[in-house]
């Protein structure tokens, strides 16, 4: 398993609290986040299982989810959902990931 699917797999377990309190805030936009940092981990996984063009394309969207997710937080934020200690360390990873994928994606 490569490194970055575990952090992955972490940004849901950070994100797992906060979903609440977001929730009653907005629920179209926790299930977003639901939805988008899902998507994160899933593509991953179906990368390490493709080839060539196929894998770049899965880390690519797997990039892209959590991009949207970062930007999901950032909006929850924005709305006085969440504060940003209450998301600093999952913003952390997700840059993290982001930087882990485009190194994936370009070498």
């Amino acid at each position: 398993m490569l490194h970055v699917h575990a952090v992955a797999i972490e940004v849901i377990r950070l994100l797992r609290p906060l979903m609440p309190r977001l929730s009653r805030f907005d629920l179209a936009l926790a299930k977003q986040i639901t939805r988008s940092a899902s998507s994160i981990a899933l593509n991953i996984a179906e990368g390490q299982q493709s080839q060539g063009g196929t894998r770049r394309q899965r880390y690519l969207s797997a990039a892209g989810s959590a991009n949207e997710t970062r930007s999901a937080l950032l909006v929850a934020e924005a709305w006085g959902y969440l504060s940003g200690e209450q998301s600093a360390k999952v913003l952390s990873q997700l840059d993290q990931i982001i930087a882990m994928l485009w190194k994936l994606t370009h070498s």
